[in-house]
């Protein structure tokens, strides 16, 4: 069956990859002021350790070394999760879990910039885990270098009118989907500058409204995709139309024999 209009399944995807680039983007902000390493944006982090090893700087390139490790490990436990067809709501409340760490470390004076930037980075990897895909669009949560370059794309095929190959229905088009990745993008943008605002007046007490948020997901959310005997995927209109008329042919021809 063709679609004429984003299901309701698609429209909760959206909603919740702007939900988490907010966080991400939030808690990324938070780490850059608090221990001066990314969390969540791991080309920065990258780049960093090149310049300080290039420098013979080893010693300050450990922080961004120890926020890779830690964010791989998160990814690695969010996928292995995510693949036992646990739900999402479980990895939020892990990352919820964390984040309470953090700011009770912080509360008892035994925040150490090393295992804050531990903690945090494999929250966000874990956290980048629960989502991969809205509608039939890839979009990354926790950094948005491949979101930008996917905008990019998209817009340039829309200006050649370039065919949608995976498209979900008429709606479907390459304008559409460069601007849902931008808005993917603005909701990062914008959890930076809020935790940009709040950091100096409230310290590590920061967290809190990102932890808030996620403890929400964690107890009320409509699962956003389907974690358990998924069906397959729709098949692009004209491939439906076309196996619909072979199908129409092949009833056909009997009747004439």
């Amino acid at each position: 069956m063709i679609k004429l209009f984003p299901d309701v399944r698609t429209e909760r995807e959206r909603r919740l990859a702007i939900c988490l680039a907010l966080i991400a983007g939030y808690v990324d902000a938070f780490s850059l002021r608090a221990f001066a390493t990314y969390v969540s944006f791991m080309s920065g982090n990258t780049t960093q350790i090149g310049v300080l090893t290039g420098q013979g700087k080893l010693f300050s390139a450990l922080a961004p070394a120890l926020a890779i490790v830690f964010f791989v490990a998160g990814s690695f436990a969010g996928t292995w999760l995510t693949g036992q067809r646990y739900s999402p709501r479980l990895l939020f409340g892990l990352v919820s879990i964390l984040l309470v760490v953090v700011i009770g470390l912080a509360q008892l004076g035994a925040l150490d910039a090393a295992v804050g930037i531990a903690i945090l980075s494999l929250a966000m990897g874990m956290m980048n885990a629960t989502l991969s895909k809205v509608g039939g669009e890839a979009v990354s949560l926790t950094f948005v270098t491949g979101d930008l370059s996917r905008v990019g794309s998209h817009l340039a095929l829309a200006v050649q009118r370039a065919p949608l190959p995976d498209a979900q229905g008429p709606w479907d088009t390459h304008r559409r989907r460069a601007a849902r990745l931008g808005i993917v993008w603005s909701g990062f943008l914008a959890g930076a500058a809020f935790s940009g605002a709040v950091v100096s007046y409230l310290g590590v007490l920061a967290l809190l409204p990102p932890l808030v948020i996620l403890l929400a997901l964690t107890l009320f959310l409509r699962e956003a995709h389907r974690t358990a005997n998924p069906a397959p995927p729709e098949k692009p209109p004209s491939v439906a139309l076309e196996e619909l008329a072979a199908q129409s042919r092949s009833r056909a021809a009997p009747a004439k024999a």
